[in-house]
């Protein structure tokens, strides 16, 4: 593919960094997200600003969405003012917001009646794998349609895996999310211990992180639970709709996970104690 015309939807955290990937790659893109002023930055880089998704992806070539949550991604989708009222035979759309495999596979149905491609691309990696173009990027739907997209895909993310039809790439990310949250657990476990033990915490990370613990959580947000930065990299309000969305498709498909259920409770904790728009590392704050 060339320098394909871009509408990219939802220019949070992670979406912001997405989109100066796409405009240093010399592709046209045009923006929306509910509050503009968060926008602002990108359009001072070039980007184009519309007031809806139906109106950023008029006469675009691919639609890149990033939402918070199914709602969310339903009515970028569906609404009123969303994709597919502007969207045209031959269009992508590519929903990288963690959502539910069952909307996704919702989405590439109606996009099939319009001669539109859908994929379902949700990623992993953070606010530092966003800035730095290195994000693991799980995909479901055609395969002729990935490997038409993987050359954009490719501009910010290093770990391209095709997972299968509509909604697989769903389910792999749900497999991600279940690692993190049992993880995090042993993270947070791991540097109480080493702090009521008397130990220096980085000091603890040099010898722990290359071990056999090594983890990208243990190395990328340890060091900021350290330091009691609760900045968010992945919000916690939306980690709890990923392991809620994995606890609702492991019902259904009759299968238990304690594990995850006891990160889910913790969590929830953590929100009901004002914690949500923290980063996730703030799940320390519960041992404290």
């Amino acid at each position: 593919m060339g320098k394909e015309r871009i509408a990219f939807i939802g220019t949070g955290v992670m979406g912001a960094s997405i989109v100066k990937h796409l405009l240093q790659n010399g592709h046209e893109v045009t923006v929306y997200t509910r509050t503009k002023e968060k926008a602002e930055p990108l359009i001072a880089l070039g980007a184009s600003w519309a007031s809806s998704p139906a109106e950023a992806f008029n006469d675009k070539d691919i639609a890149l969405t990033m939402v918070g949550y199914p709602a969310d991604v339903e009515e970028v989708y569906f609404g009123e003012n969303g994709l597919f009222q502007t969207a045209k035979a031959g269009n992508i759309v590519i929903d990288m917001t963690t959502s539910e495999p069952t909307l996704a596979k919702k989405i590439y149905a109606h996009a099939q009646t319009l001669g539109v491609e859908a994929l379902d691309a949700p990623v992993s990696g953070g606010d530092v794998g966003a800035q730095n173009g290195t994000l693991s990027i799980m995909v479901g739907g055609d395969q002729m349609t990935f490997n038409r997209a993987v050359p954009v895909l490719q501009q910010f993310g290093a770990n391209i895996v095709y997972q299968g039809e509509s909604g697989a790439g769903q389910h792999a990310k749900m497999c991600n999310q279940i690692v993190i949250a049992s993880g995090m657990i042993g993270v947070c476990e791991s540097l109480a211990y080493g702090l009521k033990a008397g130990l220096d915490l980085s000091t603890v990370l040099q010898s722990i992180s290359s071990g056999a613990a090594g983890s990208w959580s243990l190395s990328n947000l340890a060091p900021r639970m350290i330091k009691e930065d609760y900045a968010p990299g992945f919000y916690i309000k939306h980690f709890v709709k990923d392991m809620k969305i994995a606890l609702d498709e492991s019902k259904k498909m009759g299968i238990s996970l304690p594990g995850l259920a006891l990160a889910y409770e913790m969590y929830e904790k953590l929100i009901e104690a004002g914690y949500g728009e923290n980063g996730t590392q703030a799940l320390l704050t519960y041992y404290k």
